[in-house]
């Protein structure tokens, strides 16, 4: 089975600001300017995630590939087209080949959508997760529901969450962008649909949009805790700690237990002098949870407070 990532504390300083890589509400690296059209991201988004027919040489048009029933191996993880999160078994592989071969073989659209949900959650269970979000995708188009928008715009996010460069962030954000956008049409009032929407849109020429959904939700839900979160990582990384802090004092009043909520929480109050205040926080994190990572962080943070 490949390795699970779920709210990694994988943390990065740089120039006294700080960006979350990797976890569950994660925003890409920098804000992009998509130049490519709407149809050339959606060719690329199939012919990177529907690999049957070439292995790692098969790429869409403008973007690595990073999907298929292929391994994660370390000489994988060193090349153009590396996906260093994922690794498959020669179980998996084959299951995936016999899968995709039962795919193209199916004679009705029911039959073929029966197939690409099974795909779609072997391709999740390895990790490829534009893989999984092409096949959910190809569901929704023969099912249209908010639902199946959703399933498909939640694969392409995560997707987007582990984006490594400037391209894969353009094309799976703005497949996120595409798919969320159905998914609202039919439930505006689906606040985590528009919390992701709003993520994905601050990897797109208007961030502002982003911005503008994030509080939508807020004013929806006050206690939103995956708002607060990320209107809190955003003001960290347009250097706004006062207004950090303030987020994340309302996302642990939400939530004690949230261990990311408490660990920026003393990132911001240690910026704005709070030291012993900071200290407190960065303890609440370190309770919360037993990841090494996450320890060696606080260590970190605390040894500058001294």
């Amino acid at each position: 089975m490949a390795t699970t990532r779920t709210a990694p504390h994988q943390l990065v300083i740089v120039a006294a600001a700080l960006a979350l890589v990797g976890g569950l509400y994660v925003l890409p690296k920098g804000i992009m300017k998509p130049k490519e059209s709407k149809s050339e991201l959606s060719k690329d988004a199939a012919a990177t995630a529907n690999r049957d027919g070439g292995g790692m040489a098969t790429n869409g048009s403008k973007t690595e590939a990073s999907s298929g029933p292929v391994p994660a191996t370390a000489t994988d993880n060193n090349g153009p087209n590396a996906a260093p999160h994922t690794t498959t078994s020669p179980a998996q592989r084959q299951e995936l080949a016999r899968l995709l071969g039962e795919y193209q073989a199916a004679a009705t659209p029911d039959a073929k959508a029966t197939v690409a949900t099974t795909l779609a959650r072997r391709y999740n269970d390895v990790e490829r997760f534009d893989s999984a979000g092409y096949y959910l995708e190809q569901v929704a188009l023969s099912k249209p529901s908010a639902q199946h928008w959703q399933q498909a715009a939640d694969a392409y996010f995560q997707a987007f969450s582990f984006a490594a460069t400037d391209e894969r962030v353009k094309l799976l954000g703005g497949k996120a962008r595409e798919l969320y956008t159905k998914v609202l049409k039919d439930q505006p009032g689906n606040l985590d649909a528009k919390t992701n929407l709003g993520m994905a849109y601050m990897a797109s020429e208007n961030p502002v949009q982003g911005v503008t959904y994030l509080r939508e939700v807020l004013e929806a839900d006050p206690r939103n805790e995956k708002a607060l979160y990320n209107m809190g990582i955003l003001a960290v990384q347009s250097n706004q700690y006062d207004k950090a802090v303030k987020r994340f004092q309302d996302l642990v009043k939400v939530n004690p237990k949230n261990v990311n909520g408490q660990f920026y929480l003393g990132v911001t109050l240690a910026q704005t002098g709070a030291k012993e205040e900071a200290k407190q926080a960065f303890l609440a994190a370190k309770s919360l949870s037993n990841d090494p990572a996450l320890a060696a962080s606080v260590e970190e943070q605390m040894a500058k407070l001294k």
